[in-house]
């Protein structure tokens, strides 16, 4: 028998946690920081409502109708669509695979922090610490296992028992925590400047490059091209209200971008340091910022723990996508399954661990190293793709109607079903064609 979800609240965590994850504890803050701020956010919500919202609910339902993995969700409605579902699946793979390198940086500084060996505030020194990170193979490798054995270990457990279980803990302990380090933020002197900066929107900042990375900032959080919606739906109870869903999921992973903005935007103005991209702000800006505050090793270790976590419910959802494929479609048990794959997942990331130091100087596409070819793969072609086609079976194979029929199958009225026929149909499949064709041209350009 199919495992379920025990409740409509662990089912909703976890969803959450799978959206939650490095991108909106670095990304949306450097994001929000270099493309004006408050005008930045306000369209990021503006397209989270506009086409976040509509794309997460026709994942769920597609997952709860078909109560199959992103494959066989695909393939039970016109067997000639069931390569979306492939493609989810090597999706899945291959982001895991540079994930769990970063998931193993974020526990290596974990540790490095409970020990107090983060407690500078020079960047230059922080800067240093990363560095011989990059250059320790032995240390790489080792942290990135202990991040997949992790990751296994929760989904081994199965649904109600494993993800469920761990999100139950992980993501109102990620909420409190992050909260907390908001809280200290707020109280710094000269903070209220970077809050202002977050929120009160100056329009004359907004141009197309602002919009389309706001688009994709949106779009890359919710992480909804690889099947992760389409497969954790399928584990729903058909009597479960998913319409709030579709709402409640998208709302909460904004809450923890915005409160991560919160949290980093005005520390970073009030202790005069600057808002880095990428690795920078997270491993060298952000512990010198918590080193500059008293009690500032506390908030590291709060900090690295929350990203720990954050990480950790977005990499079980990523693994769950594969083990569903093969549980589902090959008839396989979920124990050897989980372990066969997560090791294969593991060896494909040991590459992209090295390229970041002894191995950087090997191309193996254009100048591209194994770490940046499975992000550009993944973020630029994969999971952009697999959004679109979503979209275009949801409006035009499976149809809205049948859509709606199966939201609607649990007795709650989908007062705005024709607003959301229209979005799926028309509004989402040009505002996501638009992250398609800038991330295609980014990936070519990139290479050659």
């Amino acid at each position: 028998m199919r495992d379920k979800w025990s409740s409509k609240l662990g089912f909703i965590l976890a969803a959450a946690g799978s959206a939650v994850g490095l991108g909106n504890l670095w990304k949306f803050p450097y994001s929000a920081s270099t493309n004006g701020g408050g005008a930045f956010v306000a369209i990021y919500i503006a397209f989270l409502i506009i086409i976040g919202c509509p794309l997460m609910l026709a994942g769920i339902t597609l997952g709860r109708k078909t109560q199959l993995s992103v494959f066989g969700a695909y393939k039970s409605i016109n067997k000639n669509w069931s390569f979306v579902g492939t493609l989810g699946v090597i999706c899945g793979f291959f982001i895991l695979a540079f994930y769990s390198t970063v998931g193993g940086w974020v526990l290596y500084y974990l540790k490095n922090a409970l020990l107090g060996g983060l407690n500078i505030t020079d960047p230059n020194v922080l800067g240093e610490i990363f560095n011989n990170l990059m250059n320790s193979p032995i240390e790489l490798i080792l942290y990135q296992f202990i991040f997949m054995a992790l990751t296994v270990s929760i989904v081994l457990k199965g649904i109600s028992g494993g993800i469920e279980k761990a999100s139950k803990v992980m993501m109102p302990a990620l909420f409190i925590m992050l909260i907390i380090v908001a809280i200290r933020s707020l109280t710094l002197e000269g903070s209220i400047e970077g809050l202002k900066f977050l929120f009160m929107p100056d329009f004359s900042k907004i141009n197309m490059e602002v919009i389309i990375n706001a688009l994709g900032q949106m779009f890359f959080s919710l992480s909804v091209g690889m099947g992760t919606m389409v497969t954790y739906g399928s584990y729903l109870d058909k009597k479960e209200n998913i319409l709030n869903t579709g709402v409640i999921v998208p709302a909460l992973d904004t809450a923890v971008a915005l409160i991560a903005g919160i949290a980093i935007i005005p520390a970073v103005f009030a202790l005069g340091f600057e808002a880095t991209e990428g690795p920078g702000l997270m491993f060298i800006t952000l512990p010198a910022v918590f080193a500059s505050m008293p009690m500032g090793n506390i908030f590291n270790i709060a900090f690295f723990l929350l990203v720990v976590f954050a990480s950790l419910t977005s990499s079980i959802s990523m693994l769950e996508v594969a083990v569903s494929y093969f549980v589902d479609e090959k008839q396989k048990s979920r124990v050897p399954s989980t372990l066969i794959i997560g090791l294969v997942i593991f060896a494909l990331g040991i590459p992209a661990s090295l390229s970041m130091g002894i191995w950087q100087d090997v191309g193996i596409l254009g100048n591209l190293g194994f770490f940046d070819v499975y992000d550009k793969l993944t973020s630029n072609i994969l999971l952009p793709t697999g959004a679109f086609l979503l979209c275009i079976f949801t409006g035009w194979v499976l149809k809205t109607e049948e859509a709606i029929k199966e939201i609607e199958s649990s007795g709650v009225k989908f007062k705005l079903a024709n607003i959301w026929s229209i979005l799926i149909k028309y509004v989402v499949p040009v505002g996501v064609l638009i992250i398609l064709i800038n991330s295609y041209i980014d990936f070519f350009v990139s290479i050659f």
